[in-house]
């Protein structure tokens, strides 16, 4: 039986194989670290003689995890994390010379709302400091921060209660239709509630709580159309008689740049918090205080 321990492994193994391991390819981890794919392909290797498994097989794109891999990586991950924290921990972050790449989770509208502003600061703050934005299922965002493959989450993710948030602003929700609809008039007016039973419906799928509300309300018969992102809508609304129910931030947004309107009617919804959530190892780490700090900056409440 083969044993061994952490003394056994140069950390930089585990750089790699972390980054091959959220990449899914050995030129992208490369990349990533600042590496040759030479240099990667071979600290791969040196891990895969001490673990004595292949860790990783080809596959379309790039490659796949082994089963042992797969098991390993939200420990390597958790691991590197809190030897970093530890390391930075009481350092200060300098920003105009950081270079660093932050994971956030945002839905299409989300970054919408916050990524102008976000990137404003960084061009001129921090312009070595990169971001990918990624739009994770809502039951994969909890894993995505405990394992380290994600940042910061922003939204309205109430399955993450009790993890690290600070409130950003509060919403609520509205109706998006064309200018010139022919219920817009009754939607605000006494007939709202008969009104509402007519209408014909597009949902987003990432984005749940509409259609839960339009179940609930009866109306799960009404719906036309089922769409994966909200920024596909809007030239839709303008060809149809079609209708969204969507949060009021971005339905402003949306009304400003068509021929759309907003109805803020009784749809029975209660207001929600929409929040930045990450991992309490974070919480100490310098360079991501920093970008909490960033983005508390920009709050809209």
């Amino acid at each position: 039986m083969h044993s061994m321990n952490v003394g056994d492994i140069d950390l930089n193994l585990l750089h790699v194989f972390a980054a091959v391991h959220q990449t899914g390819s050995v030129s992208r981890a490369a990349e990533r670290l600042g590496l040759s794919q030479p240099a990667a392909s071979h600290a791969l290797t040196r891990l895969r003689l001490l673990l004595h498994d292949p860790l990783f097989v080809r596959a379309p794109g790039g490659v796949r995890p082994t089963p042992r891999a797969e098991r390993l990586a939200p420990q390597v991950v958790a691991a590197l994390q809190l030897l970093d924290a530890a390391l930075q921990e009481g350092d200060g972050f300098d920003a105009a010379k950081a270079r660093r790449r932050f994971v956030l989770h945002m839905s299409d509208i989300g970054a919408d709302e916050f990524l102008p502003l976000l990137l404003r600061d960084l061009a001129r703050e921090a312009p070595g400091v990169t971001l990918e934005v990624v739009q994770l299922p809502a039951d994969a965002i909890g894993p995505a921060l405990e394992q380290g493959r994600l940042d910061l989450a922003f939204g309205y993710l109430p399955a993450l209660a009790g993890r690290e948030q600070a409130v950003l602003l509060s919403e609520h929700y509205v109706l998006l239709l064309r200018r010139g609809h022919p219920l817009a008039r009754a939607l605000r007016g006494q007939q709202a509630k008969q009104a509402l039973q007519t209408l014909e419906f597009v949902v987003v799928h990432s984005h749940a709580v509409p259609a839960h509300a339009l179940q609930q309300l009866g109306l799960a018969s009404r719906i036309r159309l089922t769409l994966p992102h909200f920024m596909v809508v809007p030239p839709i609304l303008e060809a149809t008689d079609l209708a969204l129910v969507l949060p009021s931030r971005p339905a402003a947004r949306f009304a400003a740049r068509h021929a759309l309107q907003v109805v803020d009617a009784d749809l029975g919804l209660k207001p929600f918090p929409v929040a930045m959530h990450w991992h309490w190892r974070h919480t100490a780490d310098p360079g991501h205080r920093w970008l909490r700090e960033r983005a508390l900056a920009m709050r809209l409440a």
